[in-house]
């Protein structure tokens, strides 16, 4: 299967698609937006921490310091970690604690 799915940011307005199987962060930085942090790509730094406020999508898997398992019942998730099976409407969320600190890669 070879579904394609818009993402949407909410804050921003900015929109990009994301294939079957990539990740929301791996399609947005294939695309060149810059409507997220990056850090460190795999699930352990929390700086792409978005909510998702529409759509369906499943997880990898995440540093649970970062996303708790009630802040993940909320539908926070991380962008590097997460993967549409629908079009999504996500938010930015300002990252927390030593991730706020590091620098946009």
């Amino acid at each position: 299967m070879n579904d394609i799915f818009e993402i949407t940011e909410q804050f921003s307005g900015k929109r990009f698609q994301c294939q079957d199987g990539h990740s929301v962060l791996q399609a947005m930085e294939r695309q060149g937006q810059r409507c997220l942090p990056v850090g460190c790509r795999n699930g352990g730094c929390g700086l792409c921490k978005v909510r998702v406020l529409q759509g369906e999508y499943r997880c990898g898997p995440m540093s649970s310091r970062h996303v708790p398992v009630a802040a993940r019942a909320a539908g926070e998730v991380l962008a590097c970690r997460v993967y549409p099976l629908s079009d999504l409407t996500i938010e930015r969320l300002a990252p927390q604690g030593a991730a706020a600190n590091q620098q946009q890669q």
